[in-house]
């Protein structure tokens, strides 16, 4: 449990935050500058002028009327930045043993960093020597070797490519998964903030607009007209099969039933599986196809059109999922799109990027 009840003033507004959060996974979204790092700072003992009440699993950080204020290195918060912030005179594995306490289980807390990460072959590199996404891994690694309560999560994955975002995403899930900590997460893509979280937060202008389910939260219509710069990924899980044959791309089975062709290796036996597709990558007709490429043809029905600057994200229920399709406006218009009418959605294979 994460109880906050501060205030913090800032140049443009002040930052007031009271919420409890409940659950172990948690996505902040809003626009920038709508006081996000800042949150996140305060929690972390960084930001000195917050005054208040932090309560993280009944510990006191922060109580201003009692005169409480731990220090960053008290709070057992872990934090990772856009920029990693690593120390560029000491190795991987200097890095990551930096935060760590002298004591018999140190070793054992740092093999569990290095595995979770799968950083291993860095150890003995340098952070200038590291690509972006290596960066990012090593980061988080060093804050999971402090073994916090709480991990903050500064939209790691913003600074660097797609291909890279792909790579890294699954480790984050991967901590969420099995490491004992809990986890906020600032994100502007939607299609992350809905695959990681169990709890969400939507800030404006220094306060929480909206707190609840990934799902009741992150309505799209609410996140266009507070960010123009949200991405909004596809999320799809499933259970990953074997593939009938050689030839053959492993199938995604989805919750009812619905089998898709995805890209990569098929396994051994069935596993769950969880892919991102971008919206760009959800086609759309009028009518039925044949004579197309791409293997994934599913009937559905339009449940919803929001407008994204002089675009459109058009909701289409099919195949038990709620997927979001990018057109322009004018596509809209020619292919008569409205509420309730039926289409059918067309997705490449390698439209699929696995995460998990």
């Amino acid at each position: 449990m994460i109880e906050l009840d501060f205030r913090l003033p800032l140049d443009r507004f002040e930052l007031r935050i009271q919420t409890r959060l409940a659950t172990r996974a948690v996505a902040i979204m809003g626009p920038s500058g709508c006081g996000k790092t800042s949150l996140l700072e305060a929690v972390a003992g960084l930001r000195r002028r917050a005054s208040g009440r932090i309560v993280l699993d009944g510990e006191v950080l922060l109580d201003s009327p009692a005169r409480i204020s731990l220090k960053p290195e008290r709070r057992r918060v872990g934090y990772v930045p856009q920029d990693a912030a690593l120390f560029p005179h000491l190795s991987v594995a200097g890095n990551v043993r930096f935060g760590l306490a002298a004591s018999a289980q140190s070793r054992n807390v740092f093999d569990e960093a290095v595995s979770i990460l799968e950083i291993a072959p860095l150890l003995g590199r340098y952070p200038a020597t590291l690509s972006g996404g290596e960066r990012q891994r090593v980061a988080l690694a060093r804050a999971l070797a402090t073994r916090p309560q709480l991990l903050l999560l500064d939209e790691p994955l913003a600074a660097i490519d797609v291909e890279l975002k792909e790579r890294i995403f699954p480790y984050i899930l991967r901590i969420r998964d099995r490491a004992d900590t809990a986890i906020i997460y600032v994100t502007h893509n939607l299609g992350e903030a809905i695959g990681f979280a169990h709890e969400a937060l939507l800030m404006r202008a220094g306060s929480i607009e909206a707190q609840g389910s990934p799902g009741e939260v992150f309505d799209i219509g609410r996140l266009t007209a507070l960010d123009g710069g949200i991405a909004f990924d596809n999320i799809v899980s499933g259970s990953l099969l074997p593939a009938a044959s050689p030839a053959e791309a492993p199938r995604l089975r989805l919750a009812n039933g619905t089998v898709l062709s995805v890209p990569g290796d098929s396994p051994s036996a069935p596993l769950v599986a969880t892919y991102s597709v971008p919206t760009e990558d959800v086609l759309l007709s009028s009518h039925p196809l044949q004579g197309i490429s791409a293997r994934n043809l599913l009937g559905g029905v339009i449940i919803g059109i929001d407008a994204v600057g002089a675009d459109a994200l058009v909701r289409v229920a099919a195949g038990g999922v709620h997927w979001r399709a990018k057109l322009t406006s004018v596509s809209v218009a020619e292919l008569g799109l409205t509420v309730d009418r039926e289409v059918t959605i067309a997705i490449k294979t390698h439209s699929f990027r696995r995460l998990r």
